[in-house]
């Protein structure tokens, strides 16, 4: 799938503990123009699961701490519909069989070819469900959380898991007047009037629910 200016962007999120599975299918599928990041594990991926737009996710099942099955379960429970590609080793096809009944839409075993991974990407990029109401407000929501800084995002995740600036400010080794600027950023970048009404747009992007 080589992009030209005329096709929209598509995005893969690569989840897996070995560096050089990571590098090889980078390089991969950024020669055949899709739009690649990096996850070294799921906690890396869940940081940042709620502001990311849609993709394929593309997962190791077999991980050390949280799995290729709990974070699609914890995906599921957060409402982020992103189609599910899983990687097994061989011989557990079993796991790759309830990775599937948790709505997975495809399983490639390991050792894998290019072209089995690139179908299974483009199968599952292809079956991006037609948007409702809500999930449309759920992605203008995301797209504003993906123009926060670092800094700003981890103000709000503070915000939304109820810490007062004064907390914030301590956890982050930061002076409270410092969290007062980066808080009344936020609000404007995620066009919130009042702190009610920004956690309540955080958290029906999934912010909160995949937080570790």
């Amino acid at each position: 799938m080589l992009r030209t200016s005329q096709t929209p962007i598509q995005h893969v999120y690569i989840v897996d503990d070995d560096s050089a599975v990571r590098d090889s299918l980078q390089i991969l599928l950024e020669a055949l123009g899709y739009e690649v990041r990096v996850f070294a594990s799921a906690v890396e991926f869940l940081r940042d699961a709620a502001s990311l737009g849609f993709g394929c996710l593309l997962v190791d099942l077999q991980m050390p701490g949280i799995d290729g099955l709990e974070l699609q379960r914890r995906l599921v429970a957060a409402n982020i519909k992103l189609p599910v590609v899983v990687v097994t080793g061989h011989g557990d096809i079993s796991t790759a069989v309830r990775a599937m009944r948790a709505g997975a839409v495809d399983f490639v075993e390991k050792p894998f070819t290019n072209d089995a991974i690139i179908s299974a990407i483009g199968m599952a990029l292809a079956e991006r469900p037609v948007p409702t109401a809500a999930d449309q407000a759920r992605e203008s929501v995301r797209e504003r959380m993906t123009i926060l800084s670092p800094r700003e995002r981890e103000v709000l995740e503070g915000m939304v898991a109820g810490h007062s600036n004064k907390v914030i400010a301590q956890n982050l080794s930061l002076s409270p007047r410092t969290v007062e600027i980066h808080r009344a950023r936020v609000m404007d970048k995620m066009q919130a009037r009042s702190l009610s009404e920004l956690v309540r747009l955080a958290l029906s992007a999934g912010l909160g629910q995949v937080l570790l």
